[in-house]
């Protein structure tokens, strides 16, 4: 049996930073206290953590797999149908 490596808060912000260059979306969440509509990033709640984009001027979010606050593993695999390999 293959052990799989340890996804670490640093591989998932590399992933977002992927994903925001191919959506072209902006690269951070906030320029000047403004918030960039469009710009995917990691959200962390109850020891877990989310992909949200930024919907709307406000700061608004959505959970883009609309499933909460997960472990790390289970955010990267998902995260990895968004990018290519």
């Amino acid at each position: 049996m293959t052990r799989r490596p340890v996804i670490t808060e640093a591989r998932l912000r590399e992933m977002v930073m992927t994903i925001n260059d191919q959506a072209k979306a902006p690269p951070v969440p906030y320029v000047n206290g403004v918030a960039q509509i469009g710009n995917y990033h990691l959200s962390y709640a109850y020891g877990g953590v989310a992909l949200h984009r930024m919907t709307n001027a406000g700061g608004a979010v959505t959970d883009v797999f609309n499933r909460g606050h997960m472990p790390k593993r289970e955010l990267h695999d998902l995260m990895c149908s968004f990018t290519p390999r």
